[in-house]
């Protein structure tokens, strides 16, 4: 199996909402809209209120005639409606159906409209959180372009937010087997695909090439675009690849950080997403592959099930 394509998009790179990235600066237009507006409110854990796969929007009752300060512009809703996001408490649900979630675990539930509300959300909130003063020389910033920057108001120098981009990758023999690896701390049974920051100056396929090597000593080549994902945890871009690698060569643990990696036959790893997941509660399968939230499970998912159409 030289090459495949993913069978879905990734759960969280899923669209449901025009980002409607005008209105971050029609400041008139986005107050305009704030009256009838949808308030999505995340909490320190980053958790949100969901009915069913819906993530449950606030009025904006009780929160003034234009946006807070902090609220952040998340996009126009099917019907017409801005929708904002602001960090707090949770509201009272007044439903009795509705729960507390978050993207890490509620994800895979939500459909495409909340998805898309809650991890731009996210995204955004946990950059706020920590990007309150300039990097240039300290001074607290100020929230502009309707949550999407940050402006140092001496200078007018704006910061937008940072993503952290990063590569995971699925290693291939060509055939029908595949590398899982394990991280220090995780349980015995729990695998996943390799993964890494891109470093300053190195492209994508580059990083795919050294990550690999660093973390399990083996070269591989004939680098292939998947697809990707945001992974707002707190600020990161998952970009997928698969690679090529040659089982002859032995692994070596360069730089510490995986703790065993094993080449695996389709069907074991078949027989490990038919056994659910690692969030499984438990489950006793001999393997243990991530949840269906991850772009880690699209990748392997699409390389298990290639040839069976």
């Amino acid at each position: 199996m030289a090459d495949f394509r993913l069978r879905a998009v990734p759960l969280l790179s899923r669209v449901g909402a025009d980002r409607s990235d005008e209105l971050r600066t029609d400041i008139d237009a986005a107050v305009a809209g704030w009256t009838d507006a949808a308030v999505l409110w995340v909490d320190g854990r980053g958790q949100a209120l969901v009915a069913g796969n819906t993530v449950v929007l606030s009025s904006t009752g009780g929160l003034g005639d234009t946006p807070p300060a902090e609220a952040v512009f998340v996009g126009r809703l099917p019907d017409g409606r801005h929708a904002w996001a602001l960090r707090g408490p949770l509201p009272d649900p007044g439903d009795a159906a509705a729960r507390v979630v978050d993207l890490r675990r509620g994800g895979v539930d939500l459909d495409d409209l909340s998805a898309q509300l809650l991890v731009t959300a996210t995204a955004l909130l946990n950059w706020h959180d920590n990007a309150r003063f300039s990097p240039i020389d300290g001074t607290p910033t100020r929230v502009v372009r309707a949550g999407w920057a940050r402006a140092d108001p001496v200078t007018g120098r704006e910061e937008f937010p940072r993503i952290d981009p990063a590569i995971i990758a699925l290693v291939h023999d060509g055939a029908d087997r595949i590398v899982l690896a394990r991280q220090h701390g995780w349980p015995e049974r729990m695998y996943s695909l390799l993964a890494g920051f891109v470093e300053a100056g190195e492209s994508f396929e580059t990083c795919v090439v050294r990550e690999i090597r660093e973390e399990i000593g083996i070269d591989v080549t004939d680098v292939r675009y998947l697809g990707s994902q945001p992974w707002p945890f707190p600020r990161s871009l998952m970009v997928g690849f698969h690679a090529l690698g040659d089982p002859a060569q032995a692994f070596a643990y360069l730089d510490g950080e995986i703790a065993e990696a094993r080449w695996f036959s389709r069907a074991q790893v078949c027989a490990a997403l038919a056994a659910g997941d690692w969030t499984t509660p438990g489950s006793t399968a001999e393997y243990l592959l991530p949840g269906a939230v991850s772009i880690a499970r699209e990748i392997i998912e699409s390389w298990a099930y290639a040839e069976q159409g």
